[in-house]
């Protein structure tokens, strides 16, 4: 198995997490031109991170050019950081393309397996299904990452259909299956954002409910629907705009 695969069971590194906090908010004009970043020990203070996660996020902020380090005075937002911004959304542009590409495949894949594993799964599948909604639950009420519990969600039903091969797709689409943090470079306040994880998981709930109660026609379109506006979702991020409030609640 690929590192790509298992990596969503793994938790994105603090200076990852760190990096994009800072870039989106330079991005959102919190940080303006010019100004300067807190110092490391209040950004160690705040973020509960060691100095040498500090240190590395600040660095790869100056290698993408949206920051400067001057001796004595601190670390400064780049005055014109509007061409490296550009080229993050354009970073964003492609990496959304290929979620639209994956969540394509996923259609043709997850919804015909919610069905099935409305007809097929055992107790022990259905706990795992719920054990992963549940999950998800407490990492949100947390404000932690989600992704690895959403992950194992769609995988915990794609091994309730008792067809290897379904489990076997998602493994091999990893990282890819659960996309958010691959597109957050700018977009982190949406994607992350507690509301919008909330309607994720009014949607997960709908499809558990429907494999719980054995009812395959109901499963399956309860996965219709929540592919359906994950699609619109990155639709409207594609051409720049909010996510749209009628298709998260789809």
């Amino acid at each position: 198995m690929s590192d790509e695969t298992l990596a969503p069971l793994r938790r994105p590194k603090l200076a990852d997490r760190l990096v994009e906090e800072i870039r989106t908010r330079i991005s959102s004009g919190d940080l303006k031109p010019g100004a300067r970043l807190p110092t490391e020990q209040q950004l160690t203070e705040e973020h509960r991170v060691s100095r040498t996660v500090v240190r590395e996020a600040v660095t790869r902020l100056a290698a993408d050019g949206l920051v400067t380090a001057r001796q004595g005075a601190g670390v400064f937002v780049n005055d014109r950081p509007e061409a490296m911004l550009g080229s993050l959304l354009a970073d964003m542009t492609g990496k959304v393309s290929m979620v639209l590409n994956v969540l394509e495949v996923r259609m043709a894949i997850e919804i015909e397996a919610a069905a099935l594993a409305a007809q097929r799964r055992t107790a022990s599948q259905e706990a795992d299904i719920r054990v992963a909604f549940s999950a998800f639950d407490t990492q949100l009420s947390r404000g932690e990452p989600t992704g690895a519990a959403d992950f194992e969600f769609h995988r915990a039903i794609a091994a309730a259909t008792s067809n290897p091969f379904y489990v076997e797709i998602l493994d091999v689409l990893g990282r890819r299956t659960i996309p958010r943090d691959l597109v957050t470079t700018v977009s982190a306040s949406l994607l992350q954002s507690s509301d919008y994880q909330q309607r994720l998981q009014a949607e997960h709930r709908d499809i558990m409910n429907a494999i719980i109660d054995g009812d395959a026609t109901s499963a399956r379109d309860a996965m219709r629907r929540h592919l359906s506006a994950s699609q619109r979702r990155y639709q409207s991020l594609l051409h720049g705009g909010d996510l749209p409030r009628s298709a998260a609640r789809a």
